[in-house]
């Protein structure tokens, strides 16, 4: 539900803050005070194309904001939460026009696309008069109205949930047949990889156990050479190396030590500096001895790295990755060498899933045109209390050659507006006035299936008065009861029955020209449904009509 609309330099509004009730909301003024431009701030809100008159006059932008009760709307909320804008029981929407013709939108305070409002504004919004945000018009929400008005949604989702399961395996069966008629020739190809990678038998990281290999063997005589040097300096040479150094200054240490027992600790130092030096000789004289010279082996290695590396550029990609590559494609040989049996698999289980598909689609099927005779009656029925009198409306139910989501036929409403006219679709109705009356008897029989919580009718009393203005402003407040609704009138019968009602008026200094929007109280609402009446002085007569007509509003019938 709509609770705040906040409104800055659009139009001819200079700046407008709205609190918004449930039930239903009469907007009333003077002819040209623009009433119509609160419902045109909305329409631009929820993704509109901004025209030339959107920004007031001297300003630079125009700023629109509202605020929505979340609170029973499970599908917004939904919406927010699978595009991480949730937030908590209400949204918040914001769309800044500049002057310069750049938009800017926000949901709960995050920056988004002008389409992102238009879609999470079907879900909050729908203004009748305006095609842009009227549901009813697109053939999806046709079809979910029927649905809830025939209370099969289970079923209907049933329908969904088979379909999208034949969907799946009629794709996987595509792609299985289009791999088959390739089949051949891709077994021959991988056959062929898998005899090259076989012959090289590359295992999982030889490649890095090659390279480190073909760096010792490259550099051995480098390595031996200076070994062998080091070797001599730690053991080997005599006189000078270090392990006799060592020796000689233990000795020298412990004749010391006799005189002053505070060099013992450092004879100790040396001593494992000798054990240690001692060692790494061992191990030094153990790695020179066992350096490979072997110029052969060195070859092999080369030849056998440079294979590797010759095999990798070819399926682009490193050594390293060979021996993985192997493994794919022994996996898609044997997929491809057991196609024939997942295929007749794949083909019995499509066979059983559109089987299952239609076993729900009919039931379906069958409960729509019920559901839509009765409607279609229904509907049919109010018009003519709404001042269109031989109207028609039908749901056309027409048979489609291949199953889909929605299900085995395509939903569309027709009406006729005039006796002796065709049934056309309610989407090529002409006149605003009919479409929002049309639209209006829909709801009210729908409106315990609809599921938008904010309705908004701009033109639905032109051309009617009387009796049949009353019948509106009376179907108007059902419609009211059970959702929120918002009715830009002229008409007193309409305006009346409202639960609350708003006065627009426009003011000029004779410079500018701006408008306001006040809530009427009792006293002020009783005056403007007098005005509404007619004459240019309000009577005690016309005083006590409106307030006859107020008062009737609120009694049951």
């Amino acid at each position: 539900m709509l609770t705040h609309l906040r409104i800055r330099d659009f139009a001819i509004i200079e700046e407008l803050d709205l609190e918004l009730a449930a039930g239903m909301t009469a907007v009333t003024g003077e002819t040209g005070a623009g009433k119509s431009i609160l419902v045109d701030a909305i329409g631009l809100l929820l993704g509109d194309r901004a025209g030339n008159g959107a920004i007031r006059h001297g300003a630079e932008r125009t700023d629109i904001s509202a605020t929505f009760d979340l609170d029973t709307l499970p599908a917004a909320r939904n919406w927010l939460t699978e595009r991480d804008l949730d937030s908590d029981r209400e949204c918040h929407l914001r769309r800044v026009v500049a002057s310069a013709g750049r938009s800017r939108s926000y949901i709960n305070g995050v920056p988004q696309p002008t389409q992102a409002l238009r879609e999470l504004g079907e879900r909050l919004v729908d203004i009748h008069g305006q095609h842009e945000h009227q549901s009813l018009l697109r053939r999806d929400a046709q079809r979910q109205l029927l649905d809830d008005y025939a209370g099969h949604q289970a079923l209907a989702q049933e329908v969904v949930e088979h379909f999208r399961h034949w969907h799946r395996l009629g794709q996987e069966l595509g792609k299985l047949h289009q791999a088959d008629s390739e089949r051949d020739a891709r077994l021959d190809i991988l056959r062929y990889h898998l005899r090259e990678l076989a012959a090289l038998n590359l295992a999982e990281g030889e490649v890095a156990e090659l390279e480190a290999e073909q760096r010792r063997l490259a550099n051995a005589s480098q390595l031996l050479e200076t070994g062998q040097r080091l070797l001599g300096w730690l053991t080997e040479n005599d006189e000078t190396a270090i392990v006799d150094r060592l020796h000689q200054s233990l000795r020298e240490l412990d004749s010391l030590g006799r005189l002053d027992q505070r060099l013992n600790p450092l004879g100790e130092l040396l001593n494992a500096a000798l054990i240690q030096v001692q060692e790494a000789g061992a191990a030094l004289r153990s790695y020179t001895q066992d350096l490979d010279l072997d110029p052969e082996h060195l070859a092999g290695i080369d030849q056998r790295l440079a294979a590797a590396h010759q095999l990798a550029r070819k399926h682009r990609l490193s050594a390293e990755e060979l021996p993985a590559l192997r493994t794919r494609f022994e996996a898609e040989l044997d997929a491809l060498q057991h196609s024939e049996t997942r295929l007749e698999q794949l083909q019995q289980a499509t066979q059983e899933a559109l089987q299952a598909y239609q076993q729900r689609a009919e039931p379906l099927s069958a409960s729509r045109a019920g559901a839509a005779q009765e409607l279609g009656e229904r509907v049919s029925a109010a018009l003519a209390e709404l001042g269109m009198p031989g109207g028609r409306f039908a749901i056309v139910l027409e048979r489609l050659d291949q199953p889909t989501a929605g299900g085995l036929e395509a939903v569309e409403f027709q009406v006729s507006a005039n006796p002796g006219q065709p049934l056309r679709p309610l989407a090529k109705v002409a006149s605003g006035g009919e479409l929002s009356r049309i639209s209006l008897a829909i709801q009210v029989i729908t409106a315990h299936a609809v599921r938008i919580p904010t309705l908004i009718f701009d033109e639905v009393d032109t051309g009617i008065g009387g009796g049949v203005a009353e019948v509106v402003g009376r179907q108007l407040r059902t419609l009211g009861c059970q959702r929120q609704v918002l009715c830009v009138t002229h008409l007193p019968q309409v305006a009346a029955q409202a639960h609350q009602q708003f006065k627009v008026e426009k003011q000029t200094d004779g410079e500018t020209t701006h408008t306001q929007v006040a809530l009427l109280a009792e006293e002020a609402r009783i005056q403007e449904i007098a005005r509404m009446l007619g004459g240019l002085e309000l009577t005690a007569t016309t005083l006590a009509h409106a307030r006859e007509m107020i008062a009737g509003a609120a009694t049951p019938r």
